[in-house]
């Protein structure tokens, strides 16, 4: 460690050229000129789509590898989804899955309108349950005012569609009155749209109620927008050299009562599924951080003083297993980074998807995605065990570090598959160097 003493006050920094404060960071932090250079290469997309997604104080792009997982049938229509995501095996996972439901035909999927809930919160009113019922009465004003903020929404079908009023007494500071406005913002996630109309609103509320509108901001929390798919997997194909496909299903049957059953062990199953729908939403640039936000409220809303699993599997009359999934997803192709992202343009392609009804197709193929991929982890827990698909990757990724290519890079596997090896780091070097030479 160097005895100087870092500073990180870097004044003007956001003012700077990118060029400018990659120099910068290369002087400060000490890196290599190699770092600078991989630097410069990164940003690359930046500079060819312009400055429209850059970030604060950028320096360039955290790339993250964008795969395509294959074999999906939703709805009777095949689709190929673009996921991108650092973690092996998850888009192997997903494929695999899909492929398990052609047998009976796919995914099928539904879903409700794009409704998205806008909050408004009214404090400084002594007489709470009296305001609810004013707001109440001037529901149509206030949807009215909503709605011209936002002309072209409101062409193409959205605006806002209704309010709910609803009184908190019991908080750590005093009664508060929240007026939501309940949005179809249509092709949109439909952040800019509902905020931009509960700012136009509050001042009415604050006129009718004598309080004052503290937070005006859009709810994360999209259970009006909520997809939902299912999938049936033939007990025929789940079958292993030590299995029988009843026996997988019943293994899977039993790792989902877990998860229902333990907090702990549903955080771990939700991730999961989560593995697959950031997978998707990164590959097209949507708000995964919201998503996620959402999607874990939902499970701990479901049933009350519970956090359940995500999904749901059942044994049919046939033996087979079913599996389904409700979860609310707030994604759009219009507004935000995805309207000018080059790759969200292009993943938006590579699925068919377009204007009008795009949003919701998204939203239903990442369910889809969502259920595959708990599938797959259930599989490998209840059969062969989730770590041997894991450290196999892992393996090839440490020989992959050492300059292992090509056909020496799967004979390095082959081998210390082979030798029954441990995935160590010494062991994969070993082999290397033994094959190299």
């Amino acid at each position: 460690m160097s005895d100087h003493k870092f500073n990180s006050r870097l004044t003007g920094f956001f003012r700077m050229s990118m060029s400018d404060r990659q120099k910068k960071i290369k002087e400060r932090c000490q890196l290599s000129q190699e770092d600078l250079d991989y630097l410069v290469e990164s940003s690359t997309t930046l500079e060819k789509a312009g400055q429209g997604f850059y970030i604060e104080n950028t320096i360039g792009v955290q790339q993250i590898p964008l795969g395509i997982a294959t074999n999906f049938t939703i709805n009777g229509e095949d689709v190929l989804v673009p996921m991108s995501v650092e973690e092996a095996s998850v888009v192997a996972a997903a494929s695999n899955s899909a492929k398990v439901t052609r047998a009976a035909g796919g995914f099928s999927t539904s879903s409700t309108p794009p409704i998205m809930i806008g909050q408004i919160q009214i404090i400084n009113v002594p007489n709470p349950f009296f305001v609810r019922e004013l707001f109440l009465e001037h529901e149509e004003e206030i949807i009215n005012i909503a709605n011209e903020q936002d002309p072209i929404l409101v062409k193409f079908g959205g605006g806002c569609r209704g309010i709910n009023v609803k009184v908190l007494m019991n908080t750590i500071t005093e009664p508060m009155v929240i007026l939501e406005l309940l949005v179809d913002v249509r092709d949109a996630m439909g952040a800019n749209a509902v905020n931009t109309m509960n700012e136009a609103v509050a001042p009415l509320l604050e006129k009718l109620s004598g309080g004052r509108a503290l937070l005006r901001i859009i709810s994360n929390l999209a259970v009006r927008r909520l997809v939902r798919a299912k999938a049936i997997f033939k007990a025929e194909k789940l079958k292993t050299e030590k299995f029988s496909g009843s026996e997988v299903i019943n293994g899977i049957l039993n790792a989902y009562a877990f998860a229902e059953a333990d907090p702990y062990r549903a955080s771990t199953h939700n991730k999961g599924i989560m593995n697959g729908i950031d997978a998707v939403a990164l590959a097209t640039a949507q708000d995964w951080r919201a998503i996620e936000a959402g999607v874990h409220t939902y499970a701990a809303i479901k049933e009350p003083g519970k956090y359940v699993s995500l999904t749901t599997w059942e044994k049919n009359a046939e033996g087979d297993l079913v599996g389904t999934i409700e979860i609310p997803l707030a994604v759009g192709l219009v507004g935000g980074v995805a309207k000018i992202h080059p790759i969200a343009q292009i993943a938006f392609k590579i699925m068919n998807l377009s204007i009008p009804g795009g949003a919701l197709k998204l939203a239903e193929i990442m369910a889809c995605v969502g259920l595959a991929q708990n599938f797959g982890a259930l599989r490998a827990l209840a059969s062969v065990g989730i770590q041997a698909g894991h450290m196999k990757l892992h393996a090839r990724n440490l020989a992959a570090s050492m300059g292992a290519k090509g056909e020496i890079l799967d004979k390095v596997i082959e081998t210390l598959t082979g030798r029954d090896l441990k995935v160590t780091y010494d062991n994969v070097k070993s082999i290397y160097e033994e094959l190299k030479n």
